[in-house]
């Protein structure tokens, strides 16, 4: 009886891992349509080849040595085993101990968790850095970031590694429950340190500190991204329970799915309010950009606000992330989508109000984390980077710049019947 409660909760817990794993794959597709609905027509085919070898790249290289890296043992170049060990080492422990109700779960679907995990964060980039960039550039990073700088600094966090052996952020305090630090303000840090180096779109900032807006092809795609992004999330935040087979792990996906889908709403208002303020009309593009803010806030720790509290969080970092867009194109930091910002600043905001609802955390703990984290992955990516713009050059020429990135990088346009 107790094995077949235990094979049970194996298959069910399984099971919900990788629906949710599916659900934050799906993420991809929404940031493909995000960032090709915000970029001009003549970069839009460059913009979808980006976002789909990302992933392929991150897939081949968290497998090569990523997953080794993040959480120690050997590369998964021969397979993963099956489930069988785990199952009996449960029944043995359950046997001397008592069941204690730990997670019980294939560590294939672990893997499969954790690497669409690893190509959201480098999705991130790939908005910040467009319009600009070469398309090789940018494939050789994602390479590097998702076969070592992320896993890197994951082995710190969930991997609860030591850092460089100096001090142990687990043991410390710190918490971040799925990501906003750990995937999304990791990614913000690697697209900041590239589109410094890359330089603003020509065009975008004039003489006397004018900025000019060089509004996206395609904003009915633009909102369709945003909301597959809003739906993958509830994979995202509520496959990070990591089990689903009893009464107290189904209660909590269940407020967390709630906190989530409250705070993407607040965000979304907060966001639409304030430029309304400013701008005085109803900016589509800030209204996107506070949903996704709100989300970003909300993954570092879903699962003990209320519903109320969320909602507030969201409308917070809502606020948060239009005041942010601003400030930069102020700095003159072109981010054609606002990625920086919504993974950047709300990933940090979000961090921050993690001891608000959960007393084992702190801020000081909170605060340790988010600096170790960007530094990690600002510096590293600061390093290649610079190592690619060396060896084969970052930009591409300001002839193929005004050409478009489709024809210049792919040799394809994605909306021809519109070209003379």
């Amino acid at each position: 009886m107790q094995s077949q409660i235990f094979e049970l909760q194996y298959a069910l817990d399984t099971f919900y891992f990788l629906m949710c794993g599916a659900l934050v794959m799906w993420m991809a597709a929404g940031f493909t349509m995000l960032e090709a609905g915000m970029v001009r027509a003549k970069n839009t085919v460059e913009i979808l080849t980006k976002n789909i070898a990302l992933f392929a790249t991150a897939c081949t290289m968290y497998m090569i040595c990523g997953y080794a890296i993040m959480y120690g043992g050997e590369p998964l170049l021969n397979g993963i085993s099956g489930g069988e060990t785990l199952v009996a080492d449960a029944l043995s422990a359950s046997a001397k101990n008592g069941f204690d109700g730990d997670s019980v779960y294939s560590a294939a679907a672990d893997f499969f968790f954790q690497v669409v995990f690893v190509a959201t964060c480098m999705s991130i980039v790939s908005g910040a850095v467009a319009e600009r960039m070469k398309l090789w550039s940018f494939l050789l990073f994602a390479a590097v970031m998702t076969g070592f700088i992320y896993p890197m600094q994951g082995s710190w966090t969930w991997g609860g590694q030591e850092v460089f052996g100096l001090y142990n952020l687990t043991e410390i305090g710190f918490s971040d429950f799925a990501g906003s630090g750990i995937v999304h303000m990791a990614g913000a840090a690697a697209a900041l340190s590239g589109v410094l180096l890359l330089g603003a779109r020509r065009g975008k900032y004039g003489s006397n500190s004018e900025i000019r807006a060089i509004p996206g092809a395609n904003l009915p795609l633009a909102a369709l991204g945003t909301l597959i992004l809003w739906m993958g999330w509830f994979g995202f935040n509520g496959g990070s329970v990591l089990k689903l087979a009893d009464i107290a792990s189904a209660n909590s996906v269940a407020i967390v799915f709630v906190n989530t889908n409250a705070a993407a709403a607040g965000g979304a208002i907060g966001a639409l309010l304030l430029a309304r303020l400013i701008f005085g009309k109803a900016d589509l593009t800030m209204l996107l950009n506070g949903a996704l803010a709100g989300l970003v806030a909300i993954t570092a720790e879903p699962s003990t606000p209320s519903a109320l509290q969320a909602t507030l969080f969201g409308v917070a970092a809502g606020i948060i992330v239009v005041l942010s867009i601003l400030a930069l194109d102020k700095m003159k930091i072109d981010d054609p989508v606002g990625a920086i910002s919504v993974h950047g600043v709300a990933g940090l905001f979000g961090l921050l109000i993690v001891p608000l609802t959960n007393p084992a955390a702190s801020f000081i703990a909170q605060l340790v984390g988010a600096v170790t984290i960007f530094a990690w992955v600002y510096v590293a990516s600061l390093l290649i980077w610079l190592v690619i713009k060396v060896v084969i050059g970052l930009r591409i020429s300001e002839e193929e710049e005004y050409q478009g990135a489709d024809i210049a990088e792919c040799g394809m346009e994605a909306y021809p019947e519109f070209v003379r």
